[in-house]
Formats: C-alpha cells, structure tokens, sequence
C-alpha cells in the first residue's frame, strides 16, 4: 500500500461499500429494532390494559420473543453462510413482517405470547447475519467504522421510532375502527415486508460479485479479505466450524459480556416508556401522548452521536478494552442512580448517561469476534454469542416485570441491571490480559482489545 494508486483503490472501495451497503443494511435493522420492541409504545398506551396485561405478563411477552430467537439463532446462521447473505436476510425480514402484522388482530395474553414466540423464531439469525455480511465485505482495520455507522441504526430506531409509534397510536379508531397501538403494529410490520422484497434484489453476497466496484477495487477487497482469512485459519481450522466456535473461552467470555450489555439495553427499550407514564405518579406531572413519545427518545440522540465519536476514537486508536469496559461501567452507575433522581429531566439524564453507554460500547464489541474467527467458526461464533447474549433479552423483560411486581418498584430490577452492567466491564478487562495471537500483532491497525 505504498503506492498512491493502491491507496486511491483502498479508499474508494471502502467508501463504495460505505455508501452502498451500510445504509440499506442499516435500514434493515432499524425496522428489525421497532418491530421487536413496538410491544413496548404498546404496553401503556392500551395494550395492556385491553389485554389485562401485569407487570410480569408483559414482561414475559416481551422476554419470550427471544425463546424463539435463541433456539434457531445459530442454525440461521449457518444457513446465511451456506445460502448467502442477500436470500437469508431477505427470507428473515419477509417472514418477520408478515408475524408482526399479525399483532395488529391479537385479542389475548395467550396470543401475544405465541405471536411474540414467533417474531422471534421469524427474526432469528437477522442481527449477527447483518453483523457477519458486513464483515466480510472489509478488512479488519476499517470494521469499528463500519460497524458504528450500521449500529447507529438502533438508537435512532428510538429517537424515529418513538414519536412515530406515538403518531401512529393517536390514530385511534380511524382504520377499520382499529385501536390506536394496533395500527401501530400495522404500520411498523408493512415496511419490513416491502424491504425484505427489496433487498433479494439489492444486496450482493461478496465483493467479487458487485457491479458497482471497479475491477482493481474488487481484487483489492478480495486479496485483503482472503489474506486475513489465511492469517485466522492457519492449517485446516476451517473444517473446525462449530467445534471452534463452541470450544473457544475467550468466545464464551464475549457471550458473557454481551448478557450484560443487552440486559441493560433491553430493561430500557421495553420498560422506559412505562417509567415515563408514571412521572405523573411520581412526580405530580401530566404529559400528552406525543409528549411521551419525544420524551422516550432524549436518551437516543446523544447515544447516537457518543457511538459515533466513541467508535471513531476506536477506529483512529484501534479498539482498546476502555473503549468497552468504561462504558460498561458508566452505564452500571448511572442505572441506580436515576432512581435517585427529583425531577423528570434529571431521570431522564441519568437514563441518557445509561443509553451512551451501551451504545459507545456494542459497535466496538463486535470488531473482537472476527479478529479471531472465520468462515463457519465467525458464523457459528457471532451466533453464539449473539444467542447467550440475547438470553438477557428474555431475562431482563421477565426479571424486570416480576421484581417489579415483587417489590412494588423499579428500585430492584435497575441495581439488577447496573450489576450486570458492571459484570460486562470486569469480564472485558479479564480477557484483555490474554496475550495476543500471531494473526493480530501482524494487523497494527487493529489492535487487540487489551492492548
């Protein structure tokens, strides 16, 4: 790369893949986002009460949705890998679209339970496959770039997808009589049908096959992608695949510390619009339906633009165990105190420092797996992690709800949450001790997480 010619060829294919694959990926996730947590605008706005919904049922509607995930996570996978990123994920969003249209008619506990089982058993394999494409269409070095600008999709999913769920549920009555949070449902599930159509015929599986790269940037990508592969592998790993993966601690370390991200991220997006209904409890204050949705979206803004620039430092530095164990510590901290809090915008502040702390950290957490994983192993090792972490899903909406329930508060769910926060920093400074592998001190640019 010593040659300005070879440079310009590097540089215009990254952004190529930029700009024309991250977007759309992007989009995909965040209408995978709001399907999934739409349950939670639902919950205090009549879903509840018209389906005579506890703390705890609604917590376990929302937690199920990740049995379903869980069990075909690694199996979906593998099948990305085997049929191509641009037929799975299309299947995974049509399927999932037609699920959450479904919401739009359940008249029961029963139902919801069974349709949220489902969306998860339709959505299984969409996250880590999106995180395994991008992948695989850049080296290394340029990955915590890419992977923010995809991740930036979620808390944007908040700050969009809050005021217009809130839009949406004001439209109570007006199609076909439906109440306000069913015709949200309806109008979140359309457009991952409609994407899903679009994206068998957008997305392309590999560089080689991109008519929209020149032919010196597609031999550029693919010399620089085969060559890392060559660096993981060594002799015959590839044929390890799933023996790899599931064999690997440090793979199971990453597991454990993504449990306590997502158990924070997910106590947040499926509880904090209930938090917010009982200011007026709380606090002696009344807030109007849209009023609750802006308001449910503060945190997500200035996550967004902390993941950003957190993950751009990440990218200039290479990814150090700070970028990931500070804010997981942060982020245990702040859970608690907002509980402590004497006004709606100071708890809403707290809950900020919260969302920019999971947020700077998960982008940057997803550059370790395929630093040492690759062909099925990154496969099945993305999914696997993927999968233990999202048991935290099902965890942290059921525990959040029952010791809700059990205790009369929210007191006890968030020091829950804060120590699972605080597990994920102390298990990322743990393994960032391990001495780095041949393949990764030959990659300046992508330095180890413990260095």
């Amino acid at each position: 790369m010593e040659h300005a010619a070879v440079s310009s060829v590097e540089t215009s294919a990254i952004r190529k893949v930029a700009w024309r694959l991250v977007p759309f990926v992007a989009l995909m996730f965040f209408i995978n986002y709001l399907d999934r947590t739409a349950i939670s605008f639902a919950a205090p706005n009549g879903m509840n009460a018209d389906l005579a919904l506890s703390a705890a049922q609604f917590g376990f509607a929302s937690g199920i949705f990740f049995v379903g995930y869980i069990l075909l996570e690694v199996p979906s996978n593998l099948a990305l890998h085997r049929f191509g990123a641009r037929k799975w994920l299309a299947r995974i969003m049509v399927s999932w679209g037609i699920v959450a249209l479904l919401f739009t008619w359940v008249d029961s506990a029963g139902g919801l339970y069974f349709l949220r089982f489902m969306l998860g058993v339709a959505e299984a394999g969409f996250f880590p496959g999106a995180i395994l494409f991008l992948s695989l269409w850049v080296p290394a070095r340029y990955r915590s770039r890419i992977l923010a600008l995809f991740y930036l999709a979620q808390p944007l999913t908040t700050v969009i997808g809050a005021p217009l769920a809130a839009l949406l549920i004001q439209h109570d009555g007006a199609f076909f009589g439906l109440a306000g949070w069913r015709f949200m449902f309806f109008g979140v599930a359309i457009p991952a049908i409609l994407l899903g159509i679009v994206a068998w015929f957008y997305l392309v599986d590999r560089p080689a096959d991109a008519r929209w790269l020149t032919a010196e940037e597609k031999t550029w990508l693919t010399t620089e992608l085969e060559r890392e592969s060559r660096q993981k592998l060594g002799a015959n790993q590839e044929k390890k695949g799933l023996k790899q993966a599931f064999s690997s601690g440090r793979v199971w370390a990453l597991c454990g510390i993504y449990f306590g991200f997502i158990y924070g991220l997910y106590a947040l997006a499926f509880f904090l619009p209930t938090i917010i209904g009982g200011f007026e409890a709380q606090f002696g204050t009344h807030f109007g339906l849209m009023q609750k949705g802006l308001i449910t979206a503060v945190p997500y803004l200035p996550a967004a633009i902390v993941l950003y620039f957190w993950s751009r430092d990440a990218t200039r530095r290479g990814v150090r165990s700070w970028h990931i164990a500070l804010p997981a510590f942060t982020g245990a901290l702040s859970v608690p105190l907002a509980l402590y809090m004497e006004s709606p915008a100071a708890t809403i502040a707290m809950i900020t420092i919260t969302a920019c702390s999971i947020f700077a950290a998960l982008p940057n957490f997803w550059t370790l797996p395929t630093r040492f994983l690759d062909g099925a192993a990154a496969a099945a090792g993305v999914a696997l992690i993927n999968t233990i972490g999202n048991i935290a899903g099902f965890s942290s909406g059921y525990l959040t709800g029952a010791l809700h329930d059990l205790s009369g508060g929210y007191t006890v769910p968030m020091f829950v949450v804060g120590g699972f926060m605080a597990m994920a920093g102390i298990m990322m400074l743990i393994i960032s001790r391990e001495p780095a592998t041949p393949s990764r001190r030959a990659t300046p640019h992508n330095a180890t997480a413990g260095h």
